[in-house]
């Protein structure tokens, strides 16, 4: 008999199986996997079925996770490695979302006006000429997050941009109408890179830093310093985003997921 051609939908299978208490579907891609021997079915003395990875099953995850590992930029792996920081601590995180924000400079009559209360780069002395010209940009920051809350005022949104080179790190620095943007869309603003990429002073004082210590996968993050606290209130457009895009999810999300389990999440 032929072997099977093992695809992703073969691969996503077997990690389901893996991360689960291994209950048969008893559908055709368990039957392409019971071919492949990639799992082997077991029956308990109570006579319940369950299905276990072999060992070449385990080496075929693993080989996929080394092609995937290797696809991915060291930009890619730093932003993952974060979000992955972000999820830990109880936030609900987005990748690369595309969100339209508020920057200082001449606008067309026909913008949109904020009210100066909901951007945190106005203050009470601005003159109402300079609140009215203003206009609107494309922001893609490479995570967003809130916190897991009930409490519109604790929300708590973050914008964290990260830089793997010091090349990107001063490419973004150079660009104030980009910088303004991220602002107005959060409260704390923070630039994400290796330890030695750059020094504190380099960066704008209210932005906040993390740095990595050490590499990609065994690496530790440390705050270098906080971000300047601003208030903002999300607008309209930001939660239209938000609703229409899909969060990450932790691996542990992923596992209840799985086996059928409500995800949990404190406020």
């Amino acid at each position: 008999m032929t072997a099977p051609t093992i695809n992703r939908f073969h691969r996503t299978r077997l990690m389901q199986i893996w991360r689960s208490a291994g209950w048969p579907c008893k559908d055709a891609l368990e039957i392409d996997l019971l071919a492949a021997q990639l799992v082997a079915l077991h029956t308990s003395p109570e006579g319940f079925e369950t299905l276990k990875l072999t060992e070449d099953g385990i080496r075929t995850l693993a080989e996929a996770r080394q092609r995937g590992v290797r696809a991915l930029s060291a930009h890619d792996r730093l932003g993952q490695k974060f979000a992955a920081h972000l999820l830990a601590s109880g936030r609900i995180v987005w990748r690369e979302l595309s969100l339209r924000a508020v920057i200082e400079g001449a606008a067309p009559e026909t913008a949109p006006l904020t009210p100066a209360t909901s951007n945190p780069l106005w203050s009470e002395d601005t003159p109402a000429s300079r609140k009215a010209a203003n206009v609107w940009r494309m922001a893609r920051p490479d995570l967003f997050s809130v916190r897991n809350t009930t409490v519109p005022a604790y929300l708590q949104p973050m914008v964290h941009e990260i830089k793997y080179s010091r090349a990107d790190l001063l490419s973004d620095l150079r660009h104030e109408a980009k910088r303004q943007a991220y602002q107005w869309l959060c409260e704390e603003c923070y630039y994400v890179f290796p330890a030695g990429v750059a020094e504190a002073g380099e960066v704008p004082e209210h932005f906040g830093i993390w740095v990595l210590h050490g590499g990609l996968d065994d690496g530790r993050f440390e705050l270098l310093r906080p971000a300047r606290h601003a208030s903002c209130t999300l607008p309209f457009a930001v939660w239209m985003a938000l609703c229409k895009a899909t969060p990450l999810r932790s691996e542990e999300e992923l596992a209840q997921a799985h086996l059928g389990e409500p995800s949990t999440g404190g406020l």
